[in-house]
């Protein structure tokens, strides 16, 4: 897309950004009514007025889709909204939200998570990437022992004579043998 298309003065009109968004013309004028995603270029004036939604309407547009879509309810995804426009959150499209298809996540960073429906509640993300190279990195500096085939490993009988004839050791060989 140019950077034309991108400017916040030019706008789309409503079944422009429906099709962009993967909406129906029904959801959109719901949505606008009832304030989750207003057009910011233009509103609606009465009867016969057009409203005029910017890129970046439209891209909050295909991100409250996404997350129906997700199975997230419209009550949770207005919640989420509503959570972070009351913390001064403008530009909707600035953000990363992420979902379980439950509740809704504002991913600040690659380490905080905030959940939008626990009031901006912290929660914890783990980044099996990042987790893989740090134990990797872990692992390089400690000493490693080759496996032991089965053919190989120690019998009871082995285990009897290294402890030295005991039998409750015997019988704990042999109850983890067989």
């Amino acid at each position: 897309m140019s950077a034309f298309a991108k400017s916040d003065d030019v706008g789309y009109r409503g079944p422009t950004a429906c099709h962009a968004a993967g909406i129906s013309y029904r959801q959109l004028d719901y949505w606008a009514r009832t304030g989750l995603v207003v057009p910011s270029v233009r509103d609606a004036a009465g009867s016969g007025s057009q409203r005029l939604y910017s890129f970046r309407d439209i891209v909050v547009l295909k991100v409250v889709k996404r997350l129906l879509d997700a199975g997230v309810s419209l009550q949770n995804i207005r919640k989420a909204i509503d959570t972070l426009r009351s913390r001064g959150v403008a530009d909707l499209a600035g953000i990363t939200l992420i979902s379980d298809g439950t509740t809704v996540y504002e991913c600040r960073s690659p380490e905080e998570v905030v959940d939008l429906l626990q009031g901006g509640q912290g929660v914890f993300g783990i980044a099996i990437s990042g987790a893989f190279k740090e134990i990797e990195g872990t692992l390089s500096h400690l000493p490693a022992e080759a496996a032991t085939p089965a053919e190989e490993a120690p019998t009871a009988t082995d285990e009897f004579a290294a402890t030295g004839g005991d039998e409750l050791a015997m019988r704990r060989a042999r109850r983890r043998a067989g």
